[in-house]
C-alpha cells in the first residue's frame, strides 16, 4: 500500500472526518443518522474493509496503521499519539480509526424475504432503543447468534453512532437493517412475510421463552424495548407472542443487551 501521509497540524482539513468526536460523529447541521461512519481499532477497521461500506480515510498512530492491509485506493494518515488525541478530542487507546460513507437502510420487503425466501430467518426488532452502547452490544450478539438483520423503529438511536460501532466491534457493519417508519403498524408486514413476532417482557402472563419451538416457527422476529420502560403496550399488542425469560424469584428483569443475547440463542 502507499505510505501513509504524515499529519503535523491538528487543523489539517484532510482529517476533518475525525475532528472532535466527543461532540458526536456528524458535523453541525448534518441530519440525524447523517455524517460518516467512524470505526475504531484494528479488528473493527479490518471488518469495515471486508464490508460493503466505502472507506473514506484511515487515521492513526504509525504502528497501528501499518498493521492494516489497506487497498491502494484507501488513503491513510498517521500522526503521533498526542496529535491524534488532539484531533479527535480524547485519548485513543485502539490506535487507529477509519471513516466510511453510510449506506441507506435496506428495502424492508427484500430484507424480510432474504436471499432464500424458503429459508428460516431470525430478525431483531428494536423499539426506542436510545442507548448507543446497548444497540452495539445487541448487534454483536445478533451476528454471533444467527440474527439475519435489524429492524429499527423511528425513535431508535443511530445504529452507526461511533459508540455503537465500537461496542459491536465493527460487527454491526455486517448486519442489514431497515427502518419501520409506520410503528407499530409495519409489524403487520412481518406477519404477512411469515414471521412470528415475539415481544420480550417480564410480565407474569407472558409465555416461557423456552416453550417457543423454533421448528414450528422457522421465521421469528424478537422485539426488544429500551432499558427501563421496555416495550410499549402498543407494540406488545401488535405481536403474535409475548414471552419472558425464566428467572430466579426476586429478579424481575435483565439488561436489554443480556436479554437479547439469551433470546437470540434460545430461538436459534
Amino acid at each position: 500500500m502507499p505510505a501513509p501521509v504524515v499529519i503535523t497540524d491538528p487543523d489539517d482539513p484532510r482529517v476533518a472526518d475525525f475532528r472532535d468526536l466527543t461532540a458526536g460523529d456528524r458535523p453541525e447541521g448534518t441530519p440525524r443518522w447523517g455524517g460518516p461512519v467512524i470505526v475504531e481499532g484494528v479488528p473493527a477497521v479490518e471488518r469495515l474493509l471486508a464490508s460493503p461500506y466505502r472507506v473514506r480515510a484511515v487515521f492513526g498512530v504509525p504502528g497501528r496503521v501499518a498493521a492494516l492491509d489497506l487497498p491502494d485506493d484507501v488513503v491513510a494518515y498517521e500522526a503521533d499519539k498526542w496529535l491524534v488525541s488532539e484531533v479527535i478530542g480524547f485519548r485513543l487507546t485502539r490506535g487507529v480509526l477509519a471513516s466510511a460513507d453510510r449506506r441507506p437502510p435496506a428495502d424492508l420487503d427484500a430484507l424480510l424475504a432474504g436471499p432464500d425466501p424458503a429459508a428460516p430467518r431470525r430478525l431483531a426488532v428494536l423499539e426506542a432503543l436510545n442507548d448507543a452502547e446497548n444497540l452495539g452490544s445487541i448487534a454483536r450478539s445478533a451476528l454471533a447468534l444467527g440474527i439475519d438483520g435489524l429492524l429499527l423503529d423511528p425513535r431508535c438511536a443511530d445504529p452507526f453512532y461511533r459508540r455503537s460501532v465500537r461496542v459491536s466491534m465493527g460487527h454491526i457493519l455486517a448486519l442489514p437493517f431497515a427502518v419501520l417508519s409506520d410503528w407499530p403498524g409495519d409489524l403487520g408486514r412481518l406477519h404477512d412475510a411469515g414471521y412470528t413476532t415475539v415481544a420480550l417482557t417480564p410480565a407474569a402472563d407472558a409465555v416461557d421463552l423456552t416453550s417457543i419451538d423454533a421448528a414450528v416457527h422457522p421465521r421469528t422476529a424478537v422485539l426488544l424495548g429500551a432499558e427501563g420502560p421496555g416495550l410499549t403496550p402498543e407494540a406488545q399488542a401488535a405481536v403474535r407472542v409475548r414471552a419472558r425469560i425464566p428467572m430466579r424469584p426476586g429478579v424481575d428483569s435483565l439488561g436489554v443487551a443480556a436479554a437479547a443475547a439469551i433470546a437470540f440463542a434460545t430461538l436459534r
